[in-house]
Formats: C-alpha cells, sequence, structure tokens
C-alpha cells in the first residue's frame, strides 16, 4: 500500500533531520553495503589450500612445503583484507530544500602534519611545564 503524501512529506522530513543531524549515519544507512564476496571466496579457498599444503609438508616431514603452506595461507588472508573499501564519510548536509551543500575540503600535505606536530609540541610543553 502506498503512502499517502503527508506520510512522505513526514518521512522526507525525517530523512533530511537526520542527515543535517548525523550526516556520516545517514551516509552508511543510504549505502548499498555491498561487500566483496568474490574476494573472501577466493581467500577462503586460499587459506584452505594453503593449510592443507601446511598439513601435508608436517606429515612428510618436509618444512619448505610447510612454510610455503603457511605463506599461501598468510597471503591470502592477506590479500581478502588488504583492499576493504572504506566509507568516504558524508558527501555533505542537507539543506532545508532538500539540496545537498558539499562539505569544505581538507587541507591535506605537510600543512596538516605541521599542524598536528605543532599541537603535539605545544601539549609537551605545557605537561613539562606543569611538573616544574
Amino acid at each position: 500500500m502506498p503512502l499517502s503524501e503527508y506520510e512522505q512529506r513526514v518521512l522526507e522530513q525525517m530523512e533530511r533531520a537526520l542527515t543535517s543531524d548525523d550526516p556520516r549515519l545517514a551516509n552508511t544507512l543510504q549505502s548499498s553495503g555491498r561487500r566483496p564476496v568474490a574476494r573472501y571466496v577466493v581467500a577462503a579457498i586460499g587459506l584452505i589450500v594453503g593449510l592443507l599444503v601446511l598439513v601435508l609438508g608436517a606429515a612428510k616431514s618436509n618444512v619448505i612445503v610447510g612454510v610455503v603452506g603457511f605463506a599461501v595461507m598468510f597471503a591470502a588472508a592477506a590479500w581478502a583484507f588488504a583492499f576493504v573499501p572504506r566509507s568516504r564519510g558524508p558527501a555533505g548536509a542537507v539543506r532545508d530544500d532538500g539540496s545537498v551543500a558539499a562539505r569544505p575540503a581538507r587541507k591535506r600535505g605537510r600543512q596538516g602534519r605541521a599542524g598536528l606536530m605543532a599541537r603535539f609540541e605545544a601539549r609537551w610543553d605545557r605537561r613539562r611545564d606543569l611538573g616544574r
């Protein structure tokens, strides 16, 4: 059963309020949530093959085969979790009219690191001065 016009308006207002209050949560709820399932399946197969090679190496008392099996297992696990897509955060804030205001760009590079280091040094100096 479709929603009435009033219910649709209330739902849109709730969406706008949620997006403006907590844009990261709204972005998370709107994302499709697809995970790279094929990557995990291939990694699981690699883990099983590596485990079998490791057990075969232990049964035959061959250290080289055991090390190769462990390396295959490690590589499969590392490959599965190495490139997991991360959320980029909210695209911006939703205005009252429903349009999206883009978030301001972050400054990166040396300036951001220099600011961080300056804050750490200032905090260190304050702690040192309080100890005297």
